[in-house]
């Protein structure tokens, strides 16, 4: 006979000859059940095939274990290392998680948040959009849904936030170049003024000046290889004077990397190239990339640590915490070549 419902505690009592209340004690370890009977009622669950709802039940508990976590990009290697992070931490918890990627795009973050607290669920990160409205802070804040900031920082104060010290890393990163002897340096990468871009370029800009090198030079693009790649090919071209890049990231820095080595450029040698993120494949990349590591699986677990602080303690202070970025050497850097 073909099933057309999906089987539910009454079918799993009809098929153990039981009742419901029997069936529902022994699927929430409850009630006095004798082990005779349980046995009976898990093997007539497993006939069925019948699955305990949890949602169901964590409605009635008013307990939910299920974490929404929207992020930007989530093909970038640094995001799925967060998410890694994260769904390891929250699932030791016994948490399940969400991830949805918004692309950043606002319209589609608004519906992302709409269809997670239209499910309930028990906590929300949140990487928002560049361009984040009002109304979807205050819909995210009226639902009093324990909520953890990543990145970008959502301004008022009403939820936690887990960051970088984006500006001190490409601060590092350029002194770095100018004591290898460059002197003109771009920055690649990024679009728009997203308040984590703006925060790195900064930090490109403030060593800039104080060293007396002239004006900036910053080429915006995608934060891909292949826009990496043709973005350093335009800007080597119109500043064929550049010999250092710093990177928005290391997806860009390493398309750099192959948009320079395309060009006829050894890359250590004859322009130097730093990344932002320290992921798994900037050590195995060619050459191997300097970069500004974070630990991006670290800085997920500190994320889902933050929410999980929240979700225990709903009273306690907002806190902010910025994760520093630490300059790690490998063989895209090098001394400013003779020319």
């Amino acid at each position: 006979m073909h099933v057309t419902t999906r089987p539910t505690i009454l079918t799993v009592a009809q098929e153990a000859g039981v009742s419901t209340s029997t069936v529902s004690q022994v699927m929430r370890g409850s009630g006095r059940i004798s082990e005779k009977t349980r046995e009976k009622v898990l093997s007539a669950a497993k006939r069925v095939s019948y699955m305990r709802n949890p949602h169901a039940a964590a409605m009635r508990s008013g307990k939910f274990r299920e974490v929404g976590l929207l992020i930007n990009q989530i093909a970038n290697p640094f995001n799925a290392e967060v998410v890694a992070g994260v769904s390891d931490r929250l699932e030791s918890d016994g948490y399940l998680v969400f991830v949805l990627d918004t692309r950043n795009e606002a319209v589609r973050q608004r519906r992302y948040l709409e269809t997670l607290i239209g499910g309930a669920r028990g906590g929300l990160l949140w990487v928002p959009a560049s361009d984040t409205s009002r109304d979807d802070i205050d819909l995210v804040v009226a639902q009093k849904m324990p909520t953890v900031s990543f990145l970008r920082q959502i301004p008022g104060g009403h939820f936690d936030h887990v960051g970088i010290e984006n500006t001190a890393g490409t601060r590092d990163a350029t002194e770095y170049l100018v004591s290898l002897g460059h002197r003109h340096i771009a920055y690649l990468g990024g679009q728009g003024s997203v308040d984590l871009r703006m925060q790195r370029i900064a930090g490109y800009t403030e060593v800039l000046e104080e060293s007396s090198l002239g004006p900036p030079v910053i080429c915006a693009c995608h934060e891909s290889k292949q826009a990496g790649a043709e973005a350093v090919t335009v800007l080597m071209t119109e500043h064929p004077e550049i010999t250092a890049i710093v990177g928005n990231g290391d997806v860009v820095a390493m398309g750099a990397t192959l948009g320079l080595a395309r060009m006829g450029y050894v890359v250590g040698r004859d322009v130097s190239v730093v990344g932002f993120d320290d992921t798994n494949e900037a050590v195995l990349w060619t050459p191997p990339l300097t970069t500004l590591s974070v630990n991006a699986f670290g800085l997920g677990e500190r994320l889902a640590q933050t929410l999980i602080d929240r979700i225990q303690t709903p009273d306690a202070p907002v806190r902010s915490t910025r994760l520093s970025a630490r300059l790690t050497v490998r063989g895209s850097t090098g001394p400013v070549p003779a020319r």
